[in-house]
């Protein structure tokens, strides 16, 4: 049986740790809790413990998620898979945040199908750092052309940027990535008023995203169990 109290606290203390460590405020780092492909008992028992902050990956899971969980309305839904066209509307009725705008069709898609009766949608552009191929993710040098045509958008609030850097052991290289997304973050914080999330860093590279400044990591497993095969 997974204690989900016991695994949110270990969570909150490693990030305040981590933070403290490096000379940020242990408040300054906010935790999406990755639920995706998980029960819905789970993710209640984590509310029940105080979390709102959730991450889901699959557009129908999720929207069936958000929909059975619509009691729960503090909840803050978080969008952080691929976004494929056909499924811009889901996204669009059932989600607070979306984490992965690499290309300026999706966005325009999500801000002519959010409803009016909505606040904006909180997004942040998919940055894919190393150029990976296999990777989605706009590189850095496409980062400004696609802020400024989110930025026309009046149903989008274009919040940061998420990224996945490349798996490595290297510390150095680690760190030369997230060093570089935290300057392409304080570059758009001089441009844009509500840029205040650069949310980047998971289990295996938690130190070096939140040493680099990131604002949100996104745990699954540490606090929801392996994935069930």
């Amino acid at each position: 049986m997974i204690n989900i109290a016991q695994r949110l606290q270990s969570a909150y203390a490693d990030i305040k740790e981590i933070a403290r460590k490096h000379h940020r405020d242990e408040n300054s780092v906010d935790l999406l809790a990755v639920s995706k492909t998980k029960p819905l008992e789970l993710i209640v028992d984590a509310y029940q413990q105080g979390h709102r902050k959730f991450g889901e990956n699959y557009a129908v899971e999720a929207a069936e998620k958000v929909e059975q969980l619509k009691d729960y309305k503090d909840i803050e839904w978080h969008f952080i898979g691929p976004i494929q066209s056909n499924k811009t509307r889901l996204l669009c009725d059932s989600f607070d945040w979306v984490h992965s705008i690499d290309r300026q069709k999706i966005a325009q898609r999500l801000n002519d199908q959010r409803s009016d009766q909505l606040s904006p949608m909180n997004v942040l552009i998919q940055v894919n750092v190393d150029n990976e191929e296999a990777k989605a993710g706009v590189s850095l040098d496409e980062v400004a052309a696609l802020a400024n045509a989110i930025a026309q958008m009046p149903k989008l609030k274009l919040r940061g940027i998420m990224a996945i850097p490349q798996k490595t052991q290297d510390p150095e290289q680690q760190n030369l990535a997230f060093s570089r997304l935290h300057d392409c973050f304080s570059q758009l914080k001089t441009q844009y008023t509500d840029i205040d999330t650069l949310s980047m860093g998971m289990t295996a590279d938690l130190d070096a995203a939140i040493a680099q400044g990131s604002t949100m990591v996104r745990l699954g497993t540490a606090i929801f169990g392996a994935r069930e095969s």
